[in-house]
C-alpha cells in the first residue's frame, strides 16, 4: 500500500515531463521510503532501476549490466563509462528515468563514481532526456559527498528531495481502525516511518501492538534500533547509553555527559552524529539560535520509546516477560511519556492547518492569527518572580504572539491551566496575544465557559483531527 508522499510525487512528475535532462537527489534516513517513493513514481515509465550493494566494483558492474541490458543474461559492459555511456546514448531521443538506488554504496566500492557522473551530466544535458535519480540513505554521505561544494557532482543536480518521516496526521492512514487517542499513541511509539506504521495490527489494541511488536524477541521492533545504530555508527555502545539517557530525562550536553561519563566536548561529538542521523535534535528557546541553554531530545518515537521503555528491560523480555513490563513500567507511564509526543502533534497542527488556511479549506472561525512562519518550545526565568518557566509552544508575527499549553491526561483539564498560560503570555508584553489550549480529550466546565467567552482556542485531539483531514 503506497500511502502520502503527494508532494513528492508530483514534483518529481513535474521534472518528468519537462523533457529535458533532470538530475533529482533523494535521500532520508533508512526505512523512510525513499525506494517506495521512486517505484511509484517510475510506475507506467521507460525506467532502468539499479540498487547497488555493499560489494566490489566488479559485482557492482555486473548488476548495473544486467538492470541495463534488461535480463540476467545481459553481456557485462567492460567498465561504468560504457555502461553508463549506454543509459544516456538510450535517452537520447525518448524520455527515459535512471535509478541508483543506495548511491552510497556504489561510490564506496567505485571512487571514480561521481567524478564520471560529472562528466557524463556535462556533456549530455544540452542534448539528453534522461531523468536520473541518485538515491541514498546514509545522510552526512549525501549531503557532503552529493550535494555539498567539495563534490564532483556539485552543481549538477536539478532537484533535491529529503524524505522525512510522516507527520501525526500524515501518519492516520495506516491507523484508521483506532480511536483518536489510539492513533497518538501508536504514532507516539512507532513514529512516521511508514515501514514501522505498516507493521501495526489494525485488528489489536495498543497494549496487544506494544506488547507483540517491542516486548517480544520475535516482535519487529525488539532489535531495530541496535541493529541500525550498529548499520550507521562505529560505537554502537556508546551511542545506546547516550540516546538512553536523554530518553529518561537528561536533557542538557552536560547532564547527558555526566550520566555516560564523557567529556562534554566529546558527548557533543557523538550528538551531532545523532543529529545528522536525525534521530537527536538540538532546541533552544523560542527567539534563540544559539547560546548554553539548548537542550536536546529524541527526534524519532520510535527510538525515544525504545529507550525509555525496552533496552533497560532486555533481560526481561528475553526471559519471557513482556507482558510484566508492559503491566509494571509502561502501562502507568504512557500519558507522561506522551507529554513530549503531543507537543509535537500539535506543533504540526499548527503547520497544517495554516497550509488549509492558504487553500481556504475550512471554517474561518478556526483560522489562525497570523501565518506561522517558526514555532518552537520556550524556557526561561519569570523576571517577576526569579522563577523557572516554560510554554509549550510559541509563535510570533511583528506585535502579534501565539502561546499554546497541550496536556495529555485522562482527567478533565481545568480552569488553572488557562490562568498559568495567560499569565506565562504577559511576561513577552505582545500587543495582540492569542492563548490556545490543546487537549487530549476534555475539559472542565469553566475552562470551557472561557473558551466560549473567546478569551482562549481550545482543541481536542479529535477536533485537531477533523479540521485538517
Amino acid at each position: 500500500m503506497f500511502v502520502g508522499r503527494k508532494t513528492e510525487c508530483d514534483k518529481l512528475n513535474k521534472l518528468y515531463t519537462a523533457g529535458c535532462f533532470e538530475c533529482a537527489v533523494i535521500y532520508g534516513r533508512r526505512r523512510v521510503g525513499k525506494t517506495t517513493l521512486i517505484k511509484e513514481f517510475i510506475k507506467g515509465k521507460k525506467a532502468i532501476f539499479f540498487t547497488a550493494s555493499e560489494s566490489t566494483a566488479q559485482a557492482n558492474l555486473l548488476s548495473l549490466s544486467k538492470c541495463i541490458g534488461g535480463r540476467s543474461s545481459a553481456p557485462v559492459f567492460r567498465d561504468y563509462e560504457s555502461a553508463l555511456e549506454s543509459v544516456f546514448d538510450m535517452a537520447h531521443d525518448e524520455r527515459m528515468v535512471f535509478v541508483i538506488d543506495e548511491f552510497p554504496y556504489l561510490a564506496q566500492s567505485y571512487r571514480g563514481i561521481s567524478s564520471l557522473l560529472q562528466i557524463l551530466i556535462d556533456t549530455h544535458k544540452e542534448t539528453s532526456k534522461l531523468m536520473l535519480i541518485l538515491c541514498g540513505s546514509g545522510m552526512s554521505f549525501m549531503e557532503n559527498q552529493v550535494l555539498g561544494y567539495q563534490s564532483p557532482l556539485y552543481g549538477r543536480r536539478t532537484a533535491q528531495f529529503k524524505i522525512l518521516p510522516f507527520t501525526f496526521f500524515e501518519a492516520l492512514p495506516f491507523l484508521v481502525h483506532f480511536c483518536a487517542a489510539d492513533q497518538a499513541l501508536l504514532y507516539g511509539a512507532a513514529g512516521g516511518v511508514p515501514e514501522y506504521l505498516s507493521k501495526v495490527d489494525p485488528q489489536g489494541t495498543v497494549r496487544s501492538n506494544l506488547i507483540n511488536l517491542f516486548l517480544t524477541t520475535s516482535g519487529h521492533f525488539f532489535e531495530e534500533p541496535a541493529n541500525l545504530l550498529k548499520q550507521e555508527l562505529r560505537e554502537p555502545a556508546t551511542y545506546n547509553v547516550i540516546i538512553e539517557s536523554i530518553a529518561c530525562g537528561a536533557s542538557r550536553l552536560n547532564e547527558i555527559a555526566a550520566k555516560c561519563g564523557l567529556e562534554s566536548n566529546k558527548c557533543a561529538k557523538y550528538l551531532s552524529a545523532l543529529i545528522a542521523l536525525g534521530l537527536i535534535k538540538k532546541e533552544y528557546p523560542y527567539g534563540e539560535t544559539g547560546g548554553k541553554r539548548s537542550i536536546y531530545k529524541i527526534e524519532d518515537n520510535m527510538f525515544r520509546f525504545w529507550y525509555r521503555f525496552v533496552f533497560p528491560n532486555i533481560s526481561a523480555i528475553t526471559a519471557g516477560h513482556g507482558e510484566l513490563v508492559y503491566k509494571n513500567d509502561i502501562e502507568n507511564q504512557l500519558n507522561a511519556y506522551m507529554g513530549f509526543i503531543f507537543e509535537d502533534i500539535c506543533k504540526q497542527w499548527l503547520f497544517a492547518l495554516a497550509g488549509k488556511q492558504e487553500a481556504n479549506d475550512f471554517e474561518s472561525k478556526d483560522s489562525l492569527p497570523f501565518f506561522i512562519g517558526h514555532i518552537g518550545r520556550w524556557w526561561g526565568t519569570n523576571w517577576q518572580t526569579r522563577k523557572q518557566e516554560d510554554i509549550d509552544i510559541m509563535s510570533t508575527r511583528n506585535d502579534s504572539a501565539l502561546f499554546a499549553e497541550c496536556k495529555w491526561k485522562n482527567a478533565d483539564v481545568g480552569i488553572d491551566v488557562f490562568y498559568d498560560l495567560k499569565r506565562r503570555s504577559e511576561l513577552f508584553g505582545y500587543k495582540n496575544v492569542h492563548l490556545y489550549l490543546f487537549v487530549k480529550e476534555s475539559v472542565t466546565g469553566r475552562l470551557y465557559e472561557q473558551a466560549a467567552q473567546g478569551f482562549v482556542k481550545l482543541y481536542t485531539l479529535a477536533d485537531m483531527i477533523r479540521l485538517v483531514l
